[in-house]
């Protein structure tokens, strides 16, 4: 069953947030990897997601990767996209988001961490606001403090940074 928090509970979490975290497979992709016949990694990611990123550092905050793989192309739609905070190979994904908001000067509080499965858990429990995906696994969606309305890869980021920049009376248009 899953858990998501009372809109006036959501919006007064939202408000502090200054960074979100994403695990990369299962929430910017749909968590399939394509591997070709020389052995090249490939993965499809939301232009939906893409453009809500681009709105969230245009309102002035901070964007994230941590991913538990290593794959070029991750560092390609970071580089495309602006990321400039990106943890590849990354299995202790709670240890990464503490480090991250040491070395940001932000606190736990501010920061949202979107993930999809058991490595994530520890990150979603630790932040401000733990977040996601409708297909996680319970253990995930009885931790979370938000579920995404849309899936891994199909705009669960950019439902995610909508539901915060309203909380927090951002418009995209205004940026």
């Amino acid at each position: 069953m899953s858990k998501n928090l009372s809109q006036e509970s959501f919006e007064v979490k939202a408000k502090r947030i200054r960074m979100i975290l994403s695990d990369v497979d299962g929430v910017l992709t749909d968590g399939t990897i394509e591997i070709d016949h020389q052995g090249n990694e490939s993965k499809r990611f939301s232009t939906v997601d893409g453009y809500g990123i681009r709105c969230w550092f245009q309102a002035g905050y901070s964007f994230g990767l941590i991913t538990g793989r290593k794959c070029e192309c991750v560092m390609h739609r970071a580089k495309d996209l602006g990321i400039e905070i990106v943890r590849l190979g990354t299995s202790a994904k709670r240890e990464a988001v503490e480090e991250i908001a040491n070395e940001q000067h932000l606190s736990l509080e501010q920061i949202a961490y979107i993930g999809d499965d058991l490595p994530d858990l520890p990150a979603i429990q630790v932040v401000g606001l733990g977040v996601t995906v409708p297909d996680a696994p319970e253990e995930l969606k009885n931790a979370a403090h938000y579920i995404t309305e849309c899936r891994g890869g199909y705009g669960a980021v950019r439902n995610l940074i909508d539901k915060i920049m309203k909380s927090s009376n951002l418009n995209y248009l205004s940026h």
